[in-house]
């Protein structure tokens, strides 16, 4: 069945109400497939449920632009809701803001811009909020290379309608205390290892957070216990206590690089690292790069979390992201986007690509 698409309110709200939390993304995918299907301009290639369209029409430069499918779950809050009119519609639901309105405009203009004066590759993909062995941008990496070449990449993740550029990286890793379990009426008996994560807990308090500057943008970094685990029972000594935590870091640094920093931070006790994810620095200063901003017009700014862009940036390529809604309403119950931050996003996207 395909989309909507006579009105972009209403083809924005279809693709919110079709329910895609991550591993459930196939029935957005058949409906973005269906209505890109009938466009002569495009070559399409689906891969389970991710989904590539491109042109081919010997431009001298080619893009990526990119979104994800899937959601987190839902939180009675679909179908999709609306207030306001006019230019102060916003739309409310599941993925208004990470990231259907990103998906819309894209379902939108790759319909329209059979002519562009670059090529283009539309990559939808799903699985980007689950693990990072799940993500469908890596799966298609590795099955379909030739299709993941380009000049620069665009992901639309929640921005604003402003640029954002590069990532920061991101790390978890677990850290554990050992005791010696005794009965609590006789504690002398053995060692409590939650007492002894306080010091954990304190060296991660003593972080110093600091504001990095690169390539003219500047990251916060961050650095926090986010889950903590231990004991037996509310009479024994525990023997064991494990706190999780997160390094956020700027793209200064290399994966290797913030890992050591960790392991040299946190030197009295063992890092049994969960998972790490590289940033991308900004990349500003490259042609491609400059040419957007020049186009899509407004300052850049600095992206706090980690995106897909380190994926691209990874694979040799300037990327940025540009996408609409206020990436603070990402998951949130009220999760929400401005009709005209689609708009904005569309129009600035569409000058890019044509003029």
């Amino acid at each position: 069945m395909s989309l909507p698409n006579d009105e972009l309110l209403q083809l924005f709200r279809a693709i919110v109400d079709i329910e895609s939390v991550s591993r459930n993304e196939r029935e957005l995918a058949d409906a973005v497939e269906a209505t890109l299907r009938g466009c002569a301009h495009l070559e399409l290639l689906r891969d389970g449920d991710a989904l590539m369209a491109r042109t081919n029409l010997g431009r001298a430069e080619r893009v990526i632009i990119a979104g994800h499918l899937d959601t987190v779950p839902v939180d009675s809050n679909l179908p999709s809701t609306i207030s306001g009119s006019g230019d102060q519609v916003i739309v409310y639901g599941r993925g208004t803001c990470d990231m259907k309105g990103g998906i819309a405009v894209m379902v939108w203009l790759a319909q329209r811009l059979s002519e562009p004066n670059r090529d283009v590759t539309w990559v939808f993909y799903d699985c980007e909020e689950i693990e990072n062995s799940a993500n469908g941008l890596g799966r298609l990496v590795a099955r379909h290379p030739d299709w993941l070449k380009a000049d620069l990449a665009v992901l639309m993740e929640p921005t604003g309608a402003q640029i954002e550029g590069g990532c920061q990286g991101t790390m978890r890793f677990d850290i554990t205390t050992t005791g010696v379990a005794a009965h609590s009426a006789r504690s002398w008996l053995g060692h409590n290892a939650i007492h002894d994560i306080a010091d954990v807990l304190e060296r991660a308090r003593s972080f110093d957070a600091r504001q990095i500057e690169v390539d003219g943008l500047v990251y916060h970094e961050g650095l926090n216990a986010t889950l903590i685990s231990g004991g037996l029972a509310s009479n024994v000594v525990p023997p064991s206590c494990t706190v999780q935590i997160n390094y956020r870091f700027a793209p200064d640094k290399s994966g290797e690089q913030a890992l050591a920093l960790m392991n040299e931070f946190f030197d009295e006790w063992t890092l049994e690292l969960r998972d790490l994810s590289p940033g991308a620095r900004p990349g500003l200063d490259q042609p491609a790069v400059a040419a957007f901003v020049s186009a899509v017009g407004g300052q850049p700014r600095p992206k706090y979390g980690w995106t897909d862009v380190a994926r691209f940036t990874s694979l040799g390529m300037p990327a940025v992201n540009f996408g609409p809604a206020d990436a603070g309403k990402a998951h949130a119950v009220d999760e929400q986007c401005p009709l005209a931050d689609l708009e904005a996003c569309l129009n600035a996207l569409q000058r890019w690509l044509t003029e």
